[in-house]
């Protein structure tokens, strides 16, 4: 509870119903039990509406553990049309809203984090030697889908996390070691929102550098096989939209970032026999809910038991694909280094092997390649083959260019790769399963040729 009880009250009867519409909100499909406020701090927006930070905490009906999300409560008595799609509900004699989309909130912000500000628990940290611009207004971006986004013209993003762990977020973490060591293949880290949940520290927010004159990597991938599609007479190669050169390109940034994080925080090693027992329990999980992978289970076995001996570590992206790239005039950025969303933050913070990432961005070629076909009982023949000629040529690609940088080439640990590949199918076939049926023969397809692969 707050010293505002009115509030309190008011969003614990009101977010159980708005919280479910929300983008951000990563427990759709769950009955929500109750909401209650954790915590709730006033944030002094001078000529605004009264704001408060707050944090909550989402009960669920099926008894699992309770999610906590960060929100803005903006509280006004005649909030100006444009916030309709964002608000909460009356609190008091006043109408409550998502306050990131108030430009008079989001100005406030951006001069705390200038500032150094600090307010009961929140604390807006500007990075050494960061160039904040002047307080100004900002805009929402309407792309993201787990986290809110609010940038300054060309020069600011803040990435406001909305499900929140106790702990650093490794994408602040590893956004501040990169930093230390000058990496130019992210955007530059300005400040962060730092705070307090259940007595333990929580990051809030990063801002960093926008890169504003970019083009997301998916988009480059999709725009590629279409052209490839348009053009049936011609080869991937042959293609005017050959997106081959920016895959090398991107694989030669990867590794400069993978050479990076080992020097601004070290590396280990584990055991392979913890990551298969970590796989095949996936797998088992997996096989459980999802009888279309049983054809496949025994030979997915096969190439984890290939997997022996010692497995060199180190801090990864942990979430690596195409949608977590732009590319820039200067070359191409990283973006979001938290990990899968999902998973708790002390898997998310642990080491593993680089190959998780090379891994991850072999997938998402997949996804480029093939996604059109998905729920298409026929698809086109010539169609098909030119995608999987495209996926194949851009996976060769970024590895050749992978290759380039780090002095090995991934494919050389061919039975590690494959099966930080298949580990990462089954998570997808799970994930379309639940979320888009129509999408899951993506990654059985995968499957069935990466055992065929191992097969022959």
């Amino acid at each position: 509870m707050t010293s505002d009880p009115t509030l309190d009250e008011a969003l614990a009867r009101l977010l159980p119903h708005w919280l479910p519409t929300q983008r951000w909100f990563a427990a759709k499909g769950r009955a929500i039990a109750s909401v209650s406020v954790v915590a709730a701090v006033p944030l002094p927006v001078a000529d605004g509406p009264r704001v408060d930070h707050v944090l909550v905490a989402v009960a669920f009906a099926d008894g699992g553990p309770a999610q906590h999300y960060q929100l803005h409560v903006a509280r006004d008595t005649a909030p100006a049309g444009e916030f309709d799609h964002v608000t909460i509900g009356p609190v008091g004699d006043r109408i409550a809203y998502d306050g990131l989309w108030d430009p008079r909130v989001t100005a406030w912000l951006l001069g705390a984090v200038r500032t150094g500000t600090e307010v009961g628990d929140l604390r807006f940290i500007p990075e050494p030697g960061a160039e904040i611009p002047e307080p100004g207004p900002g805009r929402v971006l309407g792309v993201e889908q787990s986290n809110t986004s609010v940038v300054w013209g060309d020069c600011s993003i803040l990435k406001t996390f909305r499900l929140v762990q106790p702990g650093v977020n490794p994408d602040l973490e590893l956004h501040r070691a990169l930093r230390s060591v000058g990496s130019t293949q992210v955007a530059a880290l300005q400040g962060a929102v730092e705070g307090t949940l259940h007595d333990e520290p929580v990051t809030l927010g990063m801002l960093q550098d926008y890169a504003a004159n970019s083009a997301d990597g998916w988009a480059m991938a999709l725009a590629s096989v279409r052209d490839l599609f348009a053009e049936a007479d011609l080869h991937a190669d042959e293609v005017g939209g050959d997106f081959a050169g920016e895959a090398a390109r991107l694989g030669e940034t990867i590794a400069i970032v993978h050479a990076q994080l080992r020097t601004a925080l070290g590396e280990g090693s584990r055991d392979a026999a913890e990551l298969v027992a970590n796989w095949t329990a996936r797998l088992d999980t997996a096989v459980a809910e999802i009888p279309d992978l049983a054809p496949y289970t025994e030979a997915i076995r096969a190439v984890y038991a290939e997997v022996a001996g010692s497995v060199a570590t180190q801090r990864v992206h942990g979430d690596l694909h195409l949608g977590q790239t732009l590319r820039t005039p200067q070359g191409w950025l990283v973006l979001d280094f938290e990990g899968e969303p999902a998973a708790p933050l002390a898997e998310r913070v642990r080491p593993d092997s680089a190959l998780r990432d090379v891994a991850g961005m072999l997938r998402s070629f997949d996804y480029a390649a093939f996604h059109s076909f998905a729920g298409d009982p026929e698809p086109d023949q010539q169609r098909l083959w030119h995608a999987g000629e495209w996926a194949q040529r851009n996976r060769a690609a970024f590895c050749d260019g992978y290759a380039l940088r780090a002095g090995r080439d991934p494919r050389e640990d061919g039975a590690l790769l494959r099966a930080f590949e298949l580990n990462k199918a089954v998570y997808e076939v799970v994930y379309e399963t639940r979320n888009r049926p129509s999408w899951v023969s993506i990654p059985l397809d995968s499957i069935a040729r990466l055992v065929a692969v191992t097969r022959s």
